[in-house]
């Protein structure tokens, strides 16, 4: 396809926090990264004054200390050290993206793609990774040479999950919250009551949330979360042949 002469005006270049700033209420959360190792900005060279010309960012961060899907992606690679080599080896060979935003004027253009795949290298280190919610619906990250991993429902998801199968409410019915609310109104008594227990217990880890009243609203934070399965990414550093590991 023939590059747009719009993207041939925009270079990746390095960045700083208030280039993220001036991004980040695009993004859809509201918190702020952890502390960040690198920034890369996409410029618009042929926009004018010069705050207009940032139009997407990229944060990498530090890594969490653990990830379930990490272990089981790199084969427990970095298991059965004591803590502080565990974290060290951590800190040493990953990075992670904790931020990318385009500006809305500037997406469906391969921007995110572009932007992930040539900074990615730059980083230097063994792996990238990534967490993504909306992974399944926007999979730039794929594209740009991540590969994807989804894990198992908790056991509190699974139960609750279970719960809502036995009173009539399956897996197709959790992306309506109405429909699901229709049915929770419907309930006899017995069922009713079993399902507020089963509903109290799933919210006990959602602080002021667990004390939510019935109605649609509960329903839709419930449905929420349920749906919230952030798809775990990550990319291997072929040009750093110290790194081995199975997938």
């Amino acid at each position: 396809m023939k590059q747009c002469s719009v993207c041939e005006q925009i270079k990746i270049v390095p960045g700083g926090f208030d280039d993220y700033r001036q991004l980040a209420h695009y993004h859809y959360r509201e918190s702020r990264p952890g502390p960040f190792k690198k920034i890369f900005v996409l410029r618009n060279e042929s926009a004018g004054p010069a705050r207009t010309r940032t139009i997407g960012v990229i944060v990498y961060s530090m890594p969490s200390p653990r990830l379930e899907l990490r272990g089981a992606v790199t084969d427990n690679f970095f298991s059965g050290f004591d803590r502080n080599t565990q974290l060290e080896l951590i800190n040493r060979s990953i990075r992670c993206i904790s931020r990318l935003i385009i500006e809305p004027r500037f997406r469906g253009l391969g921007l995110a793609k572009r932007l992930v795949q040539q900074t990615m290298p730059e980083m230097n280190v063994p792996i990238i990774e990534a967490m993504a919610v909306m992974g399944r619906i926007n999979p730039f990250l794929e594209k740009a040479g991540m590969r994807p991993f989804t894990s198992k429902p908790s056991q509190r998801f699974a139960q609750f999950i279970e719960a809502l199968s036995i009173i009539g409410i399956e897996d197709k019915d959790l992306i309506e919250p109405q429909k699901v609310q229709r049915r929770l109104s419907r309930l006899n008594d017995e069922k009713n009551e079993f399902i507020e227990r089963e509903i109290k217990r799933f919210l006990k880890g959602y602080g002021r949330r667990r004390n939510m009243p019935p109605g649609l609203e509960r329903t839709r934070f419930i449905l929420s979360r349920l749906n919230a399965k952030p798809v775990y990414y990550i990319w291997f550093n072929e040009s750093i042949s110290n790194f081995k590991v199975s997938i």
